[in-house]
């Protein structure tokens, strides 16, 4: 495909360059020229506006730094719209807030365009092998079009729901993933404070459920379902773990606020009569704040863990 990929970036240089290897002809910009030199070396032309990078494309992919820099060069003077004609595509790789994809989305439709939320999931080291997680936010039967060139981008491309639900997804992965770093500091100070080398004690959580579960297959046994009986591990004694925990961070002085957090939680659905049920109840206090019910049939989550190649372990503690 004839492509505009604008933002050669740590994440869009690797991109762009995937796209060339697999035989695309690529219009290329950036604010600094210098970063498109090696693309450039490899056959792109080079676009001195946004305008210029859409101009005659297919399709337009932009890797920005987030929604100030996407909304500006989408629809700002000289932005992408000006360059494109109707029943091209545009995707945003960028991680955005729903709001500005949505609006974009309504700018580029009345034009006839196509637009699509499209962040990537998978790092430096996956944007230069190839194996990233795209999730697509659109017209899911204008997308069918673009997947060929997707997979030269990344490795697994699914699509999520309309526009805007894809931003959703990757901030739910991503907001997840600092807030469990900062959970893993947490504890592992009060584990190095309380005498154990800090290696020795990655080995050894490494080899526990956690460790060997994918971050968030943990959700499929009891929280999807809305199953929590019979207990995989009942919240009375997940109770007293994390009771333990805090209370050895009192006392080798490490501050446990995540933890006091996760407890006090535990501690309402003890009071509400829950401890013989699996520990994951717990979540069910959340769910009733946000006024949301989950409840997937089990059916179609044996379905979606079939189709995906990796195991998820047994539940437990």
């Amino acid at each position: 495909m004839d492509i505009g990929f604008i933002g050669l970036g740590v994440m869009g240089a690797s991109m762009a360059a995937n796209l060339q290897k697999a035989g695309h002809s690529l219009k290329v910009h950036d604010l600094r020229r210098e970063a498109a030199d090696s693309h450039m070396a490899a056959g792109a032309l080079w676009a001195d506006s946004p305008r210029e990078a859409a101009s005659g494309c297919e399709v337009v992919f932009t890797s920005l730094p987030g929604p100030p820099e996407v909304e500006a060069i989408a629809l700002g003077s000289g932005g992408i719209l000006e360059g494109m004609e109707p029943d091209t595509a545009y995707f945003d790789l960028s991680t955005n807030s729903r709001g500005t994809v949505q609006k974009i989305h309504r700018a580029f439709a009345k034009q006839g365009v196509h637009m699509f939320d499209a962040p990537v999931s998978g790092g430096p080291r996956g944007a230069a092998s190839g194996k990233l997680a795209l999730w697509i936010g659109g017209d899911p039967t204008v997308l069918e079009r673009y997947k060929p060139v997707l997979g030269d981008i990344g490795d697994q491309v699914r699509y999520v729901g309309p526009v805007g639900q894809a931003t959703v997804a990757k901030l739910v992965h991503n907001c997840a993933g600092y807030a469990f770093n900062v959970a893993l500091a947490e504890t592992f100070s009060m584990g190095v404070k309380a005498g154990v080398d800090p290696l020795v004690l990655f080995e050894a959580v490494r080899q526990g459920v956690l460790g060997r579960r994918r971050s968030f297959d943990g959700l499929v046994d009891q929280f999807l379902p809305n199953s929590y009986e019979p207990a995989a591990f009942a919240l009375r004694l997940a109770h007293k773990d994390v009771s333990l925990a805090v209370a050895l961070g009192e006392e080798t002085g490490v501050p446990m606020r995540l933890c006091t957090l996760a407890l006090e939680e535990m501690t309402e659905a003890m009071e509400r009569g829950w401890g013989h049920l699996d520990s994951r109840c717990a979540m069910l206090i959340q769910l009733e704040r946000a006024g949301v019910e989950i409840a997937v049939d089990k059916e179609r989550i044996a379905q979606s863990l079939a189709a995906d190649s990796s195991t998820v372990a047994e539940p437990g503690k």
